[in-house]
């Protein structure tokens, strides 16, 4: 034994150093699990396996794991042997190191920074978790195979990507050169069972009244907007609202991603495509508004309205297409409507201002107003109504409001609900439509803790 190993510590005990302690028993099943993990992937065919048959490629996995573990004179336990078999299935056939993080229906947000940062979002809050990736070429593999997936492709030419997973989690991903420390993927979960509208008043996203306002207003085919940032909850209410329509309409959905679930059996869905490896044959929003236009719907819902195609959304819903739905990004009711005015200029540069103004206040009745707040919470923070024009200004009103009052010391907001006592003029297009809605519906204060 070495002198530096005799000698005592400061309190008696012989210990030795730290630098010559031996690894705990964790410690060396996970270096001998990455090691094993590494060469079985480097001995597989992987594009091979994904295409065999699953019991064929499940039986040829299981053999060489065992091979490699007896030339390794590996001390695993049946447990940890059949581990680690699980994760070479998940890298063959999903998404290798983030599968158990997708079985797990807590987590809303999967965000990878390079192959060793994974984090994920739990009840609005991020933390980091231990799950990582051999590499880059690990991560890449993953990605790969989840866009091609969804017939799109990621690579130095077109390193950016919108994708979902068949669950209908939404993914992107942005790989180098434009991603400088490695690939980067983002991927929105949703959960297997969809937020109903009772489930929003039970998670105080907003209140009963606000939930019987907004049902009667799809219900009379009134035009709404439903603004908010990212991660906000846009894409969950507007799937709620989409459950008031009747079932004898006929629906056009237009998206980027498809995201929407909507249950009614008259659904068309559109969906965007993506540049070729040439970059043609790409099909924008606005091509598919124009076209749905031609297919005779009774209403139309865009997953979400971010280009030219805001003028084409306006003039759908003056011309015969009302109760229409969708979402932009905004961070106030007010701004939503900045948002679609520019969007209209980015179509139609030769459109004046006030012409522009007055196809908004024309064609949209309601915004709702949807925001994440600190503690992770979301909540309908403002239903509006626009009631007109004011000279070159678009007037509207607030109808509910929620409060902001102060944070605990855990971090939890502390706000109301609150109706602001104004009647909205559009209580006289819900009675022509045989809704009667009483007084106190815009009465009263609803605390929230």
């Amino acid at each position: 034994m070495s002198s530096v190993a005799t000698l005592p510590p400061a309190s008696g005990r012989s210990t030795p150093p730290t630098a010559l302690r031996p690894q705990p028993p964790r410690q060396q099943y996970l270096d001998l699990r990455a090691g094993i993990h590494r060469k079985l992937l480097n001995r597989l065919n992987l594009e091979a396996l994904a295409q065999a048959d699953r019991s064929r490629a499940e039986s040829e996995i299981r053999t060489l794991l065992h091979e490699l573990l007896s030339e390794e004179g590996a001390p695993l336990s049946l447990s940890e042997r059949e581990t680690l078999f699980v994760e070479i299935l998940d890298d063959v056939f999903g998404l290798g190191p983030l599968e158990a993080l997708m079985r797990d229906p807590t987590i809303s947000d999967i965000l990878v920074n390079g192959h060793k940062h994974v984090f994920v979002e739990r009840a609005g809050i991020l933390e980091k978790v231990a799950t990582n990736f051999q590499d880059d070429r690990h991560l890449l593999r993953v990605i790969d195979r989840i866009v091609s997936a969804v017939g799109r492709r990621i690579d130095d030419s077109s390193p950016m990507v919108d994708a979902r997973l068949p669950d209908g989690s939404r993914v992107n991903a942005i790989v180098p050169p434009l991603a400088v420390d490695g690939p980067l993927l983002s991927i929105r979960r949703f959960p297997a069972e969809r937020l109903k509208a009772d489930d929003l008043v039970t998670v105080r996203a907003l209140t009963r009244p606000m939930l019987d306002f907004l049902s009667h207003c799809v219900k009379a085919r009134l035009n709404a907007l439903i603004s908010g940032g990212t991660g906000a909850g846009k894409t969950t209410l507007l799937n709620v609202l989409s459950g008031f329509i009747s079932e004898r309409e006929r629906i056009v959905t237009i998206e980027d991603a498809a995201e929407l679930q909507l249950h009614q059996e008259h659904v068309a869905r559109l969906e965007t495509r993506p540049p070729n490896v040439e970059g043609k044959g790409a099909v924008r929003q606005r091509q598919l508004m124009i076209n749905a236009l031609r297919m005779r719907p009774d209403r139309i819902v865009v997953g979400e309205v971010r280009g030219e195609e805001a003028l084409d959304m306006l003039q759908a819903m003056n011309t015969g297409h009302d109760g229409s739905l969708t979402t932009v990004h905004a961070n106030t009711p007010r701004d939503a409507l900045s948002r679609i005015e520019t969007m209209i200029a980015m179509g139609a540069t030769n459109l004046p201002e006030r012409a522009m103004r007055q196809q908004i206040a024309a064609a949209i009745q309601l915004v709702v107003q949807q925001t994440r707040l600190s503690d992770g919470t979301r909540k309908v923070t403002s239903i509006s109504e626009i009631t007109g024009m004011e000279g070159d200004v678009i007037t509207m009103q607030e109808i509910f409001v929620f409060e902001k009052i102060g944070v605990t010391q855990d971090g939890k907001v502390i706000g109301r609900f609150r109706a602001t006592g104004v009647r909205p003029k559009l209580c006289e297009r819900l009675k022509a439509s045989g809704i009667h809605l009483p007084a106190d519906m815009f009465e009263g204060v609803t605390e929230v803790r």
